[in-house]
């Protein structure tokens, strides 16, 4: 099977690539290697899939249209699976157009790249942050989600809007995954567990918004990972019983579907602070603080759906999870850590 992942640089990217090329499938890679976080471990990341047989790197910014338009052209890629986006939500406040042109712009030229290429099914990132405003938990795929707290979140959103609209116009199969804090090795170093992390040893006074009253459900990467691989395959369908009457958004009269992918388990930011001060045998100097604007002090995924689909399991608990990522982060920077 011949698959393009967009955003192969990243850490979700990187990792799917990975389990791709394992599966014995063709990989192209995309990636425009921008500099939201240090572009040197996006490389890294790179350096373990190039040379492998099978896999292609394309050096390319989604917002490109014309050279996404020769991409899909020149390509008869099977399956298309989007990671590529601007991440973030806190940098959504300070840097707006970055999200329009990556996360608008640029699905827009991947779905267009995907119609006209007859591409077979579209797995693209949706996010857990898209639930905003809600606070029924856990967070169901068909609970309304009409009230973003953040511009990155809107625009997520918007995604699966679009995406809709091209699988009911031009009958392009997509599936949106709502990815849950995604954690692990190589992993991104915006991220809290990784803030803390590199803090810790360093002995840097790390932020705990909330005053420590937040919850995440941390899902390790490989159980990420197997969600989307067992995804790729199942191709959705127009859903019979949907009604116009009572709509459920998860699903469509289109061949369109929406699932979240998490671990099920929020777990306390101070817990997590714990089980990496254990890990790394130093104590974390925190500093708390109230609640960040675009932020929401808790996250749970109802995954329910997905297990019906694709009998997908998570498997990894938070103290295994950061466990390896440790074990990972002291290989990666050099260093040992406490067994």
């Amino acid at each position: 099977m011949n698959i393009l992942v967009t955003g192969a640089a990243g850490f979700i990217g990187f990792h799917l690539c990975r389990e791709l090329l394992d599966a014995g499938c063709a990989v192209a890679g995309l990636d425009n290697l921008n500099t939201y976080y240090d572009v040197t471990l996006k490389k890294d990341r790179l350096a373990q899939l190039e040379g492998r047989p099978g896999f292609r790197f394309i050096l390319l910014d989604i917002a490109d249209r014309e050279g996404v338009r020769r991409l899909f052209a020149a390509n008869p890629f099977d399956r298309v699976v989007h990671l590529a986006a601007q991440a973030g939500v806190r940098y959504s406040l300070e840097n707006p157009y970055a999200y329009v042109d990556s996360n608008l712009v640029g699905f827009t030229n991947i779905l267009e790249g995907c119609r006209n290429a007859g591409t077979g099914h579209l797995v693209f990132a949706s996010s857990s942050s898209v639930y905003g405003g809600n606070q029924l938990t856990p967070f169901s795929v068909h609970h309304n989600v009409d009230h973003p707290v953040s511009f990155y979140a809107a625009t997520k959103k918007a995604n699966e809007l679009m995406a809709h609209a091209y699988a009911h116009l031009y009958n392009l199969p997509c599936t949106g995954l709502r990815f849950f804090t995604a954690y692990g090795p190589w992993g991104r170093p915006d991220m809290a567990y990784f803030i803390f992390t590199k803090a810790i040893l360093e002995g840097v006074p790390i932020k705990v918004f909330n005053n420590g009253n937040m919850k995440r459900d941390f899902t390790y990467i490989d159980d990420i990972i197997e969600g989307v691989k067992r995804i790729i395959h199942r191709i959705p369908g127009a859903d019979p019983a949907w009604n116009g009457r009572n709509p459920d958004p998860a699903v469509s009269f289109a061949p369109y579907r929406i699932y979240n992918i998490g671990n099920n388990r929020p777990v306390e930011l101070e817990r997590c602070i714990a089980v990496l001060e254990e890990l790394i045998g130093m104590k974390a100097k925190k500093n708390y603080l109230p609640l960040q604007t675009g932020d929401v002090p808790e996250t749970w995924a109802d995954i329910d759906d997905l297990m019906k689909a694709v009998d997908y399991q998570p498997k990894i608990n938070i103290e295994e999870g950061l466990r390896r990522f440790v074990e990972w982060y002291q290989e990666y920077h050099g260093g040992s850590v406490k067994s």
